[in-house]
């Protein structure tokens, strides 16, 4: 199963069942993703590391 299908079947469980207050759980979740795998190898990975 794709990545893309993944976020397809989410986009339609929100539209569908109407639980529109995970939206930015999910979007919170996604940019902490993406912010530490774009900070994995910097110098700025242990100061983000701290935040939480």
């Amino acid at each position: 199963m794709s990545k893309l299908s993944t976020l397809k079947e989410i986009w339609d469980f929100l539209k569908v069942r109407k639980k529109w207050w995970l939206t930015p759980i999910i979007i919170t979740l996604l940019l902490l993703g993406i912010l530490i795998f774009l900070t994995q190898g910097s110098a700025v990975a242990p100061f983000i590391y701290t935040l939480f």
